[in-house]
């Protein structure tokens, strides 16, 4: 049997991969929509049938990565995630993106989900939150990595050839899926999927699990559509320093989740942490809007988004630990299918209360909101929430 430790790097380098390509992805497609006379809609749009596409189906890739085992379904979204990639940057029109950005949704989908379930396979228990602080810091260092080697890639290349030439770096995945990670069992239990889902779905700290990473996901997408648009409009920043602001929020993000992940991995109750994470980084929401200039602003952001970084690892950790090898990577799909949700829902509703009443009301009932879920989950997880006539069954 491989050893847990090239295995567990192999699938790190995988999602350093992949999410480098999405972060070419989300440089270069708005300015291919822009040269090819799109409009800020379509950009929008596009995004959009990404993320929508990742939610629906996050849940049936898990499923299948429990059937068909996790390598091979990684390598089948490794495949669909590069011909979405190529068929981008060969595109000479807008209408043919929305197809090959669905493609896109379907692999980052499938392929979050069977990582994360692999990982699981692979970390023993005690070290699941440092071997999912490793995972989540290779997303990060591609998201980085990406824009800025296609920026400056855009120096000796169109936009067209950048984004086909990052296709090449699902060749680079494919071969790592294929050397690092080890194959798991298929299992031979139907296709029912009603079964593993209610395995897992039925447990109440899954269902408080669920609540608390939609309220994260929720708050964590509201502020980053949200945030550069802020930066210029309200606090009136250079294009330089949202730049800035950004990435020292970026690189506050990476650098907190290898001590998150230990933190998390000595907690035996992880509850607690995600409710009052989830708080805090509502209240900072809230705080947000009323800060003038560009060093307050960075400053709270660098403070509060390790918070909500250390809480994406609890929950990770929470989401497998309720699961069994069995159901792994359903639990992974019901995870993939909350965050897409929540990343898109937050900018949609609040979005639109940023328009009509401006950023402080939209910050402010995005926070309302976050605190209202933390409160739900909170009330769940202590029983009181719990039916009538299940409590009389209990008595």
């Amino acid at each position: 049997m491989p050893s847990r430790k090239p295995q567990t790097l192999s699938i790190c380098l995988v999602a350093g991969c992949i999410f480098t390509t999405l972060g070419v992805r989300s440089l270069a497609l708005p300015l291919r929509v822009h040269e090819l006379g799109g409009s800020r809609v379509q950009v929008g749009l596009l995004f959009s049938v990404a993320t929508i596409t990742a939610a629906g189906l996050s849940l049936p890739a898990g499923f299948l990565a429990d059937r068909i085992g996790k390598r091979l379904t990684l390598l089948v979204s490794i495949g669909i995630g590069a011909v979405s990639q190529l068929g981008l940057g060969l595109a000479d029109s807008v209408p043919p993106l929305y197809l090959w950005q669905a493609l896109g949704g379907v692999s980052f989908a499938a392929s979050q989900a069977a990582m994360m379930a692999a990982l699981a396979d692979a970390v023993p228990g005690n070290r699941l939150g440092r071997a999912i602080g490793w995972l989540t810091l290779a997303f990060q260092v591609g998201l980085l990595v990406g824009p800025a080697a296609a920026g400056l890639a855009l120096q000796w290349t169109s936009l067209r050839e950048a984004m086909a030439l990052s296709s090449g770096l699902f060749g680079a995945a494919l071969l790592l899926t294929l050397v690092g990670v080890r194959a798991t069992p298929r299992l031979r239990t139907g296709w029912n999927l009603a079964a593993p889902l209610r395995a897992i779905a039925g447990r109440r700290a899954f269902v408080v699990a669920g609540v608390c990473l939609l309220a994260a996901t929720m708050l964590w997408g509201t502020l980053q559509a949200y945030l550069p648009l802020f930066g210029k409009e309200q606090l009136r920043l250079t294009e330089a320093q949202i730049g800035s602001m950004i990435a020292i929020q970026a690189l506050a993000n990476g650098l907190a989740r290898i001590p998150g992940g230990r933190l998390v991995d000595r907690l035996t109750k992880r509850g607690p942490l995600v409710l009052a994470g989830v708080a805090i980084f509502s209240l900072s929401l809230v705080v947000l809007p009323h800060l003038d200039g560009f060093w307050p602003t960075t400053a709270l952001l660098a403070l509060t988004v390790p918070v909500m970084a250390t809480v994406y690892l609890a929950l990770g950790v929470l989401f497998t630990s309720l699961s069994t090898p069995q159901t792994r990577g359903v639990a992974m799909g019901v995870y993939g299918t909350v965050l897409y949700l929540g990343l898109g829902l937050g900018p949609a509703v609040f979005g639109a209360v940023m328009e009509r009443a401006g950023y402080a009301a939209g910050f402010t009932a995005c926070a309302a909101a976050g605190l209202a879920l933390a409160a739900i989950a909170a009330l769940i997880r202590s029983e009181r929430l719990v039916p009538s006539t299940s409590r009389r069954l209990a008595a």
